[in-house]
C-alpha cells in the first residue's frame, strides 16, 4: 500500500474530511517534516563522531608553508625595507637609496653600492636558508652580520614579484633576474649597471589578500618606512641613506656619508632636538655591555617619547625600557611631555 493511501486511511479513521488536494498537501508536508528530522539526526550523529575522532594529520603544501613563513618575517612594507637594508649593510654598502610607491605595496626599490651578488649565486639567492654569512652552527657564537638564516629575500619573493640587478667588482657587466616563490624565473640576463645591488619588489602581498587588507593607508605605511630608514641612518653614521616616493625629486630623509651621529639626528629630527642633546655612556664589566648615545636635557620635550634603541646593532622596540626612562624624566619635564633618546647597547666583546 502506498504512503499516500496510508495517509488517506489515517485521516478517515480520525473522522477528518479533506479534499483530494488537501490530502496531497498534507502528505507533502508530512514527508518534508520527516525528511528534515532525518537530516538533523544524521547531522547530529556525524558531529558526535567527528568530535570523538582524531583529526587527520596532513603534510602542508610547500606553497602554503612558504607563505606562512613569509608572513612571519614580512608583516608590512617597512619590515621588507628593514630586511633589505640590513642585507645592504652586510654587503658593506656605504650608499643606500630607497624608493617607494603606494606605501610600498605597489613598489619598493632599494639600491646600494655594496659588494654585489655573483652571477653563479643568483639561481639560489631567493631560496630559503641560502646565505653567505654562516657555514656551521658554531659560527653563530661569533656572528657579526645582521642576517644569517637566509630567509629575507626568500620570504619577500613568496609574497611579491622580485627583480634583482647586481654587479660585483670583478664582473664585466651587471646581471638581472626575476623571481617568484623563491625560484628563478629565467636565466640571469646581462645588462648595464653600477657595482652593487638593486632589488625591485612589486605588488607586495598580491597573493595574501588578508594581509593586504590588514595594512593601514599608503600614507601611514610610507611613514613607517621613513621611520625605519631614519633610525638606521642615525645609527650607521658614515653611510649615506635616502628615502623618497617614486617620481619625487626631493628625498624625505637624506643623510651624508661623512656625517656624524649628531649630524644625522639633526637631519632627521631637526635643530630643536640636536642642540638640546647630552652625550652619555657607561660600561658594566659584570654584565659585559657598553652603552653610548645621546639624550635630551630638561629644556627639550615632545608629545610622544622618541626612543631610538639599537642592541648589538639591531633596531629594538622595548616598552619596558621606554617606561623606565619616562619615569625618570617625569621628575624634570612638564606634565604630558616626553624625552628624545638615541641609545646604542653592545656586548663588551664587540665594542
Amino acid at each position: 500500500m502506498s504512503e499516500l493511501c496510508q495517509v488517506c486511511l489515517e485521516l478517515l479513521g480520525r473522522g477528518s474530511y479533506m479534499s483530494g488536494q488537501n490530502v496531497t498537501e498534507h502528505y507533502i508536508i508530512t514527508r518534508r517534516t520527516a525528511h528534515t528530522y532525518e537530516k538533523q539526526r544524521v547531522k547530529s550523529t556525524v558531529e558526535v563522531l567527528q568530535t570523538n575522532m582524531a583529526g587527520v594529520i596532513r603534510r602542508l603544501d610547500e606553497t602554503v608553508v612558504n607563505r606562512i613563513a613569509a608572513g612571519e618575517v614580512i608583516q608590512r612594507p617597512a619590515n621588507a625595507v628593514k630586511e633589505m637594508m640590513e642585507n645592504c649593510l652586510d654587503a658593506k654598502a656605504t650608499n643606500i637609496q630607497v624608493t617607494v610607491k603606494d606605501g610600498g605595496l605597489k613598489l619598493l626599490q632599494i639600491q646600494d653600492n655594496g659588494t654585489g651578488i655573483r652571477k653563479e649565486d643568483m639561481e639560489i639567492v631567493c631560496e630559503r636558508f641560502t646565505t653567505s654569512k654562516l657555514q656551521t652552527f658554531e659560527d653563530l657564537s661569533a656572528i657579526a652580520t645582521y642576517g644569517f638564516r637566509g630567509e629575507a629575500l626568500a620570504s619577500i619573493s613568496h609574497v611579491a614579484h622580485v627583480t634583482i640587478t647586481t654587479k660585483t667588482a670583478d664582473a664585466k657587466c651587471a646581471y638581472r633576474a626575476s623571481y617568484s616563490d623563491g625560484k628563478l624565473k629565467g636565466p640571469p640576463k646581462p645588462c648595464a649597471g653600477n657595482q652593487g645591488t638593486q632589488i625591485l619588489v612589486e605588488d607586495l602581498f598580491y597573493n595574501v589578500s588578508t594581509r593586504r587588507k590588514a595594512l593601514k593607508s599608503p600614507g601611514d605605511e610610507y611613514s613607517r618606512i621613513v621611520e625605519v630608514v631614519s633610525r638606521y641612518a642615525i645609527h650607521n653614521s658614515g653611510k649615506s641613506f635616502s628615502v623618497k616616493k617614486q617620481g619625487e625629486t626631493v628625498a624625505d630623509v637624506r643623510t651624508l656619508p661623512n656625517a656624524s651621529v649628531m649630524d644625522n639626528i639633526r637631519s632627521v629630527f631637526g635643530n630643536a632636538v640636536s642642540r638640546e642633546l647630552i652625550e652619555v655612556g657607561c660600561e658594566d664589566q659584570k654584565l659585559a655591555f657598553t652603552m653610548k648615545g645621546y639624550i635630551s636635557n630638561a629644556n627639550y620635550s615632545v608629545k610622544k617619547c622618541i626612543l631610538v634603541l639599537f642592541i648589538n646593532h639591531r633596531l629594538v622596540e622595548s616598552s619596558s625600557l621606554k617606561k623606565a626612562v619616562e619615569t625618570v624624566y617625569a621628575a624634570y619635564l612638564p606634565k604630558n611631555t616626553h624625552p628624545f633618546l638615541y641609545l646604542r647597547v653592545s656586548p663588551s666583546s664587540s665594542t
